[in-house]
């Protein structure tokens, strides 16, 4: 099923670009032109994976490249969608990498460059060479006068300022694998990105306090913590969206389907009709129960509160869920509004506000793209 606006733009615009998330359970697709020195919406799609692995929609699919170069040459033959470039950013999933916050000596940019891969042979269970490597250092908070007493600790004076880096790995298959999708559907990629640095982008402003933002997808859930722009603490829940599906599913005796039908219908408002609020939040407690978890985790090693959580993923589209969770954290949640950062038609107001969590992914690609090309 393609998510779509009227085929508004249909002449080639100069200057467009796209953002390509592939997911375990959908495609989405946005394309951005820079006007005025705005990002305005062209066109945006969104393709179900579901029925290329015959299973329902809304369920998590691990295809082969080959299914997944068919489906997303489908979704750009919409008419309705109307793609009109090849340039693009691709998201990397965040499981396919791997994100460690290392401590290494503040050091010229060139030693590091030279240290950082012996380092790194700590934390990554796989050779170097089976991976590409980047890394960017963490600034320091501003540091606080020391007293008197700590001035003449001569045993502090002499040792060797640390720095905090980021260390990224992503396996070359990976790698090779969206080269090859790129490369069959005749998209220009000059990028490739980690879906959590492609949200940020999307629904984060420049605010200084500890943020976190929960992606909450088909099969899991992936919980970021941010502090001015960093990953601080990442972590996965083994629950997603699908697993509400197939709780309805089972307890109902529906099928998948129909059960999937009626957790977008109702979701967790209290309304007329069928009562599902009890075997939705069979799964949303379990997911709720974890990321307090790593909230307290996290408050209790850095000595800071979160100012906010920010929802995103296909999952967040469930009605209600922010209130709830809110009422579980006891912190201000909303759903993140990536095309609040793009120029669209007035109509589409409500629309895209409501579908933006699950295009996060794929408006940031699209924004960056915009400013590479700037």
């Amino acid at each position: 099923m393609v998510d779509f606006f009227s085929n508004l733009f249909k002449k080639k615009q100069a200057g467009s670009v796209l953002g390509i998330d592939i997911g375990s359970s959908a495609i989405k697709i946005v394309q951005l032109r820079q006007k005025g020195g705005k990002a305005v919406l062209e066109t945006y799609g969104e393709l179900a994976l579901g029925p290329y692995a015959k299973v329902e929609i809304g369920q998590a699919t691990n295809l082969p490249t080959d299914k997944v170069v068919e489906a997303l040459s489908d979704l750009m033959k919409e008419k309705e969608v109307n793609i009109t470039t090849n340039q693009c950013g691709v998201a990397i999933p965040f499981a396919s990498s791997l994100m460690s916050l290392i401590e290494m000596p503040m050091l010229s940019y060139k030693q590091l460059s030279s240290m950082i891969p012996l380092e790194a042979r700590k934390y990554i269970p796989v050779p170097i060479s089976e991976v590409t490597l980047d890394w960017s250092i963490i600034p320091k908070e501003e540091i606080k006068p020391q007293d008197d007493e700590e001035e003449h600790k001569k045993d502090e004076l002499v040792k060797i300022p640390k720095t905090d880096v980021l260390l990224v790995a992503i396996h070359n298959e990976t790698i090779s694998r969206f080269q090859e999708i790129v490369r069959k559907t005749g998209l220009e990629a000059s990028f490739f990105e980690i879906e959590i640095f492609s949200t940020m982008r999307a629904v984060l402003n420049q605010d200084p306090e500890p943020v976190m933002i929960v992606d909450m997808g088909a099969a899991t859930t992936k919980l970021y913590i941010l502090e001015r722009g960093i990953v601080r603490t990442s972590h996965t829940i083994n629950r997603g969206s699908q697993d509400i599906t197939t709780t309805i599913s089972k307890s109902m005796g529906i099928s998948v389907r129909d059960a999937e039908l009626l957790k977008r219908s109702q979701g967790v408002l209290p309304q007329g009709g069928v009562d599902i609020r009890e075997l939705v939040n069979l799964t949303l407690s379990y997911i709720f129960l974890e990321t307090n978890q790593v909230i307290l985790n996290y408050q209790r090693k850095y000595g800071k509160t979160l100012s906010q959580v920010v929802l995103v993923g296909g999952g967040s589209a469930l009605r209600g869920i922010a209130g709830l969770a809110q009422s579980n954290f006891q912190i201000p949640v909303s759903a993140g509004n990536p095309f609040g950062k793009t120029e669209a038609p007035a109509f589409l107001e409500e629309i895209l506000k409501n579908t933006g969590p699950e295009f996060a992914v794929a408006v940031g690609l699209a924004l960056r793209k915009l400013q590479e090309a700037n």
